[in-house]
Formats: structure tokens, C-alpha cells, sequence
């Protein structure tokens, strides 16, 4: 398996990804109208552009040419010695399988080789992936809404680790 930096190049390869994994990801959570609004807002590729642009990195998880997942980060985020984890998500079928915790490990690389102190990362109240953050020594901090448009909420908790 191997981790890198995506490219523009490959910001299609993301969106797709995205587009598999989010119904089994939040399909119990969000309605499906929020779940498109959400995609449509978060994936195309504009929007993934712009996050680019705003200093996201987006790394790929791949073996033998198939993508399995992708995480994407921000160093020194809003200037405050921490790097914030702005998506992580693997294929259902792979889950369990390491991808995920060998994607954070690359986040974890980068924020310490920018000497920042914490990884830090928003997930939905009602996620099961809590459990996974929690398992890989994260803690949640606080919680908090965050109106997207469309009078939909996103419902997170932060949650942070100690690097």
C-alpha cells in the first residue's frame, strides 16, 4: 500500500472515492438530500481545487493501481501549531484493514515535521468513526454546529490528539 500527495491530476480520483464511501458513510446519519447538497459542495472539483488552494494537502491510499481511500490535511491551521485532519475516509470493504490508520500516520508525519504540536479533526456526533479516532489516541475537546447552507447543520465533534 502506498501513501501520497494527489495532484490536481488526480482530484477526480478523490471526488469518486468520495462518492462511494459517503452513502455507506452517512447514509444512516444525513438525509439524502443533505448527503447531495454535501458532495456537491465538498467534491466537485472546484470546490476540492479551492481547498488546494487554501493550503489542504489531499494524499491517496493505493496498491496495484486501485485507490482504497484519502485523507486531506492543513498544517499550522489558522496559526495555531496544530494540523487539522479535514477528511479521512477508506472504501467500506476495506475498512479494518489498516488503510486509515496508515493515512493518519502520514497526516502525523507531516505535523510534526512542521513541529506542530496536535492533530485535530471535526467529526459527526453520531459517526462511528469516533470509535476509531478514540482507538488511535484522540480526545474529544468540544462539540459544536456548524450551519453549511440550505439550513443544514453539521453536528461535530472536535476531537484532538497530542503528537
Amino acid at each position: 500500500m502506498q501513501i501520497f500527495v494527489a495532484d490536481k491530476s488526480q482530484l477526480t480520483v478523490i471526488r469518486d472515492l468520495a462518492y462511494k464511501i459517503w452513502p455507506d458513510a452517512y447514509g444512516e446519519i444525513l438525509s439524502e438530500a443533505q448527503l447531495d447538497y454535501m458532495l456537491e459542495n465538498f467534491y466537485a472539483i472546484p470546490a476540492l481545487e479551492k481547498q488546494m488552494e487554501m493550503g489542504h494537502v489531499f494524499l491517496l491510499a493505493e496498491e496495484n493501481d486501485v485507490f482504497y481511500g484519502f485523507a486531506s490535511y492543513e498544517v499550522n491551521c489558522k496559526s495555531t501549531g496544530k494540523t487539522k485532519l479535514h477528511k479521512i475516509y477508506v472504501l467500506t470493504e476495506t475498512q479494518g484493514k489498516g488503510v486509515g490508520k496508515l493515512l493518519l500516520s502520514a497526516v502525523e508525519k507531516a505535523a510534526i515535521k512542521a513541529s506542530n504540536s496536535h492533530v485535530f479533526l471535526n467529526v459527526n456526533r453520531y459517526n462511528n468513526a469516533q470509535e476509531f479516532y478514540k482507538r488511535l489516541g484522540f480526545e474529544i475537546i468540544h462539540q459544536e454546529d456548524i450551519e453549511i447552507g440550505q439550513g443544514y447543520l453539521m453536528e461535530d465533534f472536535v476531537m484532538e490528539k497530542p503528537l
